[in-house]
């Protein structure tokens, strides 16, 4: 065991109440944060129903969603070239300020480095920057809803 590993990691408890507190208010069950060699993983326990064995099958037909624009042939619009995701877990916003118009909407153009829209992590607001000009051909979450870190956000082509 090197000189190093023999050495109590150091924890800032101010950091885990914080990660704990970010995961309430965000509905997940897990963080992770690195900074250096030192990782910290916080992890809700999560309460696993079982499936029922059997579903009641709607009497009335459920419309059909919206189709997402097309991307290239067999490419799930995840693993398009053109989509952004996201750098961080945190809370999505697709306008700047509750009554104010969305950043973007599909078939917008957009120009590299232009605002698509803002993810807060720990009270901080992250502007999400277009990183090409394009068009914006589809957006994958929701205003306020939480986010993973690389989840899939706007594909702009």
């Amino acid at each position: 065991m090197t000189e190093k590993h023999k050495e109590a990691m150091q924890v800032d408890p101010e950091l885990v109440n914080q990660l704990a507190k970010l995961l309430d208010e965000t509905n997940l069950t897990e963080i992770e944060v690195q900074d250096g060699d030192r990782r910290i993983r916080v992890v809700r326990n999560a309460t696993v129903y079982a499936a029922p064995t059997t579903m009641a099958v709607p009497t009335a037909a459920m419309p059909a969603p919206a189709a997402p624009p097309a991307a290239p042939a067999g490419v799930p619009l995840a693993d398009h070239p053109g989509t952004v995701h996201s750098p961080m877990v945190g809370t999505v916003y697709l306008a700047p300020e509750p009554e104010a118009s969305n950043f973007i909407h599909v078939g917008d153009k957009v120009e590299k480095g232009a605002t698509l829209l803002i993810v807060e992590a720990m009270k901080v607001m992250n502007p999400i920057v277009a990183p090409k000009s394009g068009v914006v051909t589809s957006i994958m979450v929701e205003n306020a809803q939480p986010v993973e870190f690389d989840q899939p956000l706007v594909v702009i082509e």
